[in-house]
């Protein structure tokens, strides 16, 4: 059976969709967000070995029966982020190769006490099968179920992913595609699109703006987004995210916090275009 990148699972979360949650996270995105928090969950480990011998726990290992590639050894990790840290290539080592139902297992015993499953990044569509896998599994045991994404995986022409997911959380990185393309180095059409598709099939949870002063027109990506779903917005939560600049890459860590005031005149103006669902954070 095919083995997924999972960079980590977090048993319990309440900040990932409706109620207490197990996360997982897949590894791999093909964005490049320049205020990105998770930059290590961007590429896969290359197997150049810079971190083995810098984990002081011996957490990472070569190979030599895999071509000399790092293998991770969970049971030793101290979570110290050394690895993480050194890297060179924007990856990291501590990946567990796990099958859908492998990452079913994990989920398993953390119930009763879930509601359901998110699966995040890195960008989790780069993997469709794991999600109709897992899935359709967390049905059999009535968990719900819900993707993390950056919108650019084409879910119309997914019926059967569909079926079987409850939500999706949206990010609208920047609403005009040269924003967009500065922010990410990817195009944005599809996202947009992927917005209105997920809301008309009652499937879109909530949508989200980090705010970057100065990187992007935050105030037109805001207030655009809130009139693309506004025949939406009774049943779609909006959240602005201020920008801070822990975990990003030293190169795009000058960027300014945005002031809470600003934050708080974006939810007004939405407001005043009927939406309800408004979280700050």
């Amino acid at each position: 059976m095919t083995k997924y990148p999972v960079n980590k699972i977090i048993l319990f979360s309440s900040v990932d969709g409706p109620g207490n949650r197990t996360v997982i996270f897949l590894q791999g995105c093909n964005f490049d967000c320049k205020y990105c928090h998770n930059p290590e969950t961007r590429r896969l480990c290359i197997g150049c070995g810079t971190c083995v011998t810098k984990c002081p726990a011996g957490a990472l290992q070569r190979s030599e029966e895999n071509g000399g590639q790092v293998v991770f050894l969970p049971e030793k990790c101290v979570s110290c982020d050394t690895c993480i840290h050194i890297c060179p290539h924007d990856a990291s080592p501590r990946i567990r190769p796990m099958t859908a139902a492998e990452a079913f297992e994990a989920v398993k015993r953390q119930m009763p006490y879930i509601r359901g499953v998110t699966v995040s990044g890195g960008e989790c569509t780069l993997y469709p099968d794991f999600l109709r896998e897992l899935f359709a599994l967390c049905k059999e045991v009535s968990l719900s179920t819900f993707i993390d994404s950056n919108g650019t995986y084409d879910f119309a022409s997914d019926p059967e992913l569909m079926a079987v997911t409850d939500g999706v959380m949206l990010d609208i990185k920047a609403f005009s595609g040269e924003d967009h393309l500065t922010v990410t180095a990817c195009d944005n059409r599809q996202v947009l699109k992927n917005a209105l598709f997920l809301a008309e099939e009652g499937k879109l949870f909530e949508v989200r703006t980090v705010i970057v002063p100065g990187l992007y027109d935050t105030e037109q990506t805001v207030l655009e987004t809130g009139k693309l779903l506004k025949d939406y917005c009774g049943q779609v939560r909006y959240k602005i995210i201020a920008y801070r600049p822990m975990g990003v890459r030293e190169s795009y860590s000058h960027y300014p916090v945005p002031e809470q005031a600003l934050l708080e005149d974006y939810a007004e103006r939405l407001r005043e275009m009927g939406w309800r669902d408004i979280v700050i954070i």
